[in-house]
């Protein structure tokens, strides 16, 4: 019960009990209800400090749980690194190095991370240091892994190309000739058999009689096949790509076309005496880019190295050329 508020009336010297207005009574009330409001924000304000709500104990156990598997992720990250680490070795110093090819370089592996901050929207979220790094791992491991994906596939296009080089390359003998008694005249310069003068050799000379199987040295499509008027008489020339052609010249027959493609140890022709040839014989030659080379440096595929330094030493001999 509030208390009667009274008024000395000096003119009739007394007491007289004040009425307060409505003006007063409100104003009153929300002084009273302002003060309350004010008191009840700070209570509240004091207990969000020290006590947390279900929603907000609800929301940090959130938190905590995603910070853990941040962690336990960054954790799987890094061994997928050290894996990746390990894949970019191999492919440097084993794979690209038996193709001779030079490593991926370490630019091309990083793609180019750094400079313009690509993580910035994401470093005004709780826990954005965690985020933000995990980020940047999953971002470089996954340009790693797509760098790696076109280093295998170069990889894979030279082992192809390696495979298809490896079949094209002129490796054996274009006659049999496992005892090497049919080696008559090396590569170099000998004396012409109808000229009598020092003359440059391009090829070898292997004596057979007329008739004897003459096989492509690699794989190769033929480019020129029948009878020249240069002296070779009936001849074949192979391309085998990669700058190499084979030529073989003095043929008895000639059994395939310009255009054929042949593999190697496939039967072209036999041995003949055609041309300016003094004897029965194959003259041999390889090419590379237009340039002749010695062709005991390739039929080497069907030998002992026994048999192939012996060929090198019977190759040497100077003696004269049978064209």
């Amino acid at each position: 019960m509030s208390k009667s508020r009274y008024k000395f009336d000096a003119s009739r010297l007394s007491y007289e009990k004040v009425i307060p207005s409505r003006k007063e009574i409100t104003l009153k009330i929300v002084k009273q209800f302002g003060a309350i409001t004010v008191i009840a924000v700070i209570i509240l304000l004091v207990f969000s400090l020290f006590f947390d709500t279900p929603g907000e104990r609800a929301q940090k156990r959130e938190n905590k749980k995603l910070a853990d598997q941040y962690h336990m992720l960054n954790e799987k990250l890094e061994r997928m690194e050290n894996v990746m680490g390990q894949i970019e070795e191999r492919d440097d110093d084993i794979y690209r190095l038996i193709f001779g090819v030079e490593p991926v370089s370490e630019e091309e592996r990083e793609g180019g991370f750094g400079g313009v901050n690509r993580y910035k929207e994401l470093e005004k979220y709780s826990n954005s240091e965690i985020v933000v790094e995990t980020s940047k791992k999953l971002d470089m491991l996954a340009n790693k892994m797509h760098t790696q994906f076109q280093s295998y596939e170069e990889v894979i296009a030279l082992a192809k190309e390696k495979e298809e080089f490896l079949s094209s390359l002129p490796a054996i003998s274009p006659v049999s000739d496992k005892n090497l008694t049919r080696f008559a005249s090396g590569y170099g310069y000998r004396i012409h058999p109808i000229y009598r003068t020092r003359k440059m050799h391009e090829g070898i000379d292997l004596t057979a009689p007329v008739g004897t199987p003459v096989y492509a040295t690699g794989d190769g499509k033929v480019i020129m096949a029948g009878y020249t008027t240069g002296g070779f008489g009936k001849r074949i020339i192979i391309d085998h790509g990669f700058g190499y052609k084979t030529l073989y010249a003095h043929l008895n027959d000639v059994n395939v076309k310009a255009g054929k493609n042949v593999k190697r140890g496939e039967l072209i022709g036999t041995v003949g005496n055609t041309g300016r040839s003094t004897a029965p014989h194959l003259h041999y030659e390889v090419r590379k880019n237009n340039h002749p080379e010695n062709p005991v440096n390739y039929y080497y595929n069907d030998m002992t190295p026994e048999q192939y330094e012996e060929m090198i030493e019977v190759s040497k001999r100077m003696n004269m050329s049978f064209d």
